[in-house]
């Protein structure tokens, strides 16, 4: 197959020397300055001649892979109505990163970040026997989110491609094996494209249903951080762990909690430094209690006050605060909010004086029945020591909250965790009934009876896999894409000035390109230099140099990813460029 080969001078690209001001990851400063991409807005970007190239060939692996399964390719629009959405309470759930809308007659609309509920209305409108299942319907489409924080250029964008499919089964072992199929779909994606990953337990936030994975590509700039054990292969998103509990403690002959003056200890470091002074045994953070609160806004329009008590030594992790009171959004209290409310001793806050006001107060597994701990006593000043959680104080439940550190046993109970970051790729969900009950979507059974249908949903960012590659790929020169992606095959660059090299050039460009490879010729009236730079900067897999050489009839055949040069006689040219393939 012949391709047009594209030259340079002609081709809708401007490189650039500077990165961008608003980039911070590698791959987004590349891509901007290699002409792939321009920014329009903050998560909002053009696709240039270049970029779109790579887009399709990354979109093209994906459909592939998803016809080789079964789906069937459709599409929806972007524009919805808001109805469905409130039947499944998404309208709210989504809080703020839903994109809404009203057309010219005042009705409210929203511009689509994942369409379940379309998918389900759908099926319900055109089947009605159980003869018509399984089936898998899929589209790759615009989605949009509005990203808080949309700073790493196609990996964050508000605007974004995407590939969602969705499984309607008649039961439960049908759908095990619609979700089975995807998870096995989506390996055999990212093998194609080269891609570094890891598959990890997620949870499954406002998409609901009953179990989730992430698929995450490995890279120490990702925004997603992830756990594995040492000794299995239990691996997780830090929102997903579960902390192994410790068991009870009996609290027979534990001695009575009391209270201690403790002067201006307002964190745990200067009540451990007290506590050091005043007690007769060691202490460390680990044994101290810390409190904190958050206002919890339910979708509904409630508001409460919560408390969160966790080991001293610990954090709080906001995104597993988040996703264990998911589909409500939670903030941390202001100073307003203290004012407001007199039994909250900000620095000196207990359990008791939370739970006695009416508060909501939810802890730490490690906080176990039976463990004893140094807290606040609700008085400035004060803070109470042996408190022992089940006997003193009840909580009302356990949060998962903490901070997952290295070194953690692993939820499994085989060795222990190490934590790793990466970029969410895809997501599989196992959605159950949640949307299908939303719309009762049935058919009738072989019996006669009405079926409820499973619904399974399935995510790839198509969009978000170019800057993916691009961050796993590049080096300290540019981009260097792996050949399934690509703009071109080969980059011919002229770096002669001689008018017979520039015809040696075009006629190893068109002999490339008959011989079914994509071609790049850098005809361009540039120096030497500054072509060898864009050639380094735009990451054609291969790069041939028609220089000095084609005097003795040789010329340079230049590996991108490995550097690797190899003088080959003209001739030879494409033998050796297919022994590279």
């Amino acid at each position: 197959m012949a391709f047009v080969i594209t030259r340079m001078s002609n081709l809708f690209v401007r490189t650039l020397r500077d990165d961008p001001a608003d980039a911070e990851l590698p791959s987004h400063k590349l891509l901007v300055r290699a002409g792939y991409i321009r920014r329009v807005a903050p998560g909002v970007y053009s696709w240039l001649p270049l970029g779109l190239k790579v887009l399709r060939r990354v979109e093209a692996v994906v459909r592939e892979e998803m016809d080789a399964m079964g789906g069937q390719e459709i599409s929806l629009p972007a524009l919805l109505p808001r109805d469905p959405y409130e039947v499944t309470h998404r309208w709210s759930d989504y809080g703020d990163d839903l994109f809404r809308l009203k057309d010219r007659r005042g009705v409210d609309m929203l511009l689509g970040p994942t369409h379940e509920e379309l998918f389900a209305l759908l099926v319900k409108g055109e089947y009605t026997s159980y003869k018509d299942l399984p089936v898998t319907l899929y589209q790759i489409q615009n989605k949009y989110r509005d990203e808080a924080r949309p700073r790493a250029g196609i990996l964050r964008g508000r605007e974004f491609l995407m590939k969602d499919s969705y499984s309607f089964d008649l039961d439960e072992a049908g759908a095990k094996v619609s979700y089975a199929s995807h998870r096995d779909a989506y390996q055999r994606i990212f093998a194609r494209l080269g891609i570094r990953y890891v598959i990890v337990a997620a949870t499954s936030g406002a998409m609901g249903g009953s179990a989730s994975e992430e698929f995450l590509a490995e890279s120490s700039n990702g925004e997603d951080t992830y756990v594995r054990s040492t000794e299995s292969g239990y691996a997780a998103n830090v929102e997903a762990v579960l902390t192994p509990a410790p068991a009870p403690v009996p609290t027979d002959g534990l001695p009575a909690a009391t209270v201690h003056e403790t002067g201006a200890t307002p964190t745990i470091a200067t009540l451990v430094d007290w506590a050091n002074s005043a007690l007769d045994h060691p202490v460390t953070a680990a044994d101290t209690l810390k409190n904190i609160l958050v206002k919890v806004h339910h979708p509904a329009g409630e508001t409460e006050i919560v408390g969160i008590g966790i080991p001293g030594d610990r954090d709080v992790d906001m995104k597993r605060l988040e996703a264990s009171f998911e589909p409500a959004t939670v903030e941390l209290l202001e100073q307003a909010d203290f004012d407001a409310n007199p039994f909250l001793v900000k620095g000196y806050i207990g359990p008791n004086g939370l739970l006695h006001n009416g508060a909501r107060y939810l802890v730490d597994p490690r906080v176990a029945d039976g463990t004893t701990w140094i807290t606040g006593a609700d008085e400035a000043g004060k803070h109470v020591v042996g408190l022992v959680a089940g006997r003193d104080f009840v909580a009302d439940g356990t949060i998962e909250a903490a901070e997952v550190r290295d070194g953690d046993p692993s939820p499994d109970g085989k060795g222990t965790l190490v934590a790793a970051r990466g970029i969410e790729i895809g997501h599989i969900f196992a959605l159950g009934t949640k949307y299908t009950d939303a719309f009762g979507v049935d058919v009738l059974g072989e019996n006669g009876k009405p079926v409820r249908l499973i619904q399974g949903s399935y995510g790839v960012g198509v969009s978000r896999l170019v800057g993916v590659i691009a961050e796993q790929t590049l080096d300290d020169k540019g981009l260097a894409w792996p050949r399934s992606v690509a703009p071109f095959d080969v980059h011919v660059v002229i770096a002669n000035k001689d008018a017979g090299a520039a015809d040696g050039a075009l006629e190893i460009a068109q002999d490339l390109d008959a011989s079914g490879l994509a071609v790049l010729l850098d005809d361009r009236k540039a120096s030497p230099g500054v072509k060898f730079k864009d050639s380094e900067l735009l990451g054609m897999p291969t790069v041939v140099v028609v220089g000095r050489g084609f005097a003795d009839g040789l010329v340079e055949v230049r590996d991108r990813a490995t550097g690797e040069v190899t003088e080959v006689a003209l001739d030879a040219v494409g033998s050796a460029i297919a022994g590279t393939r």
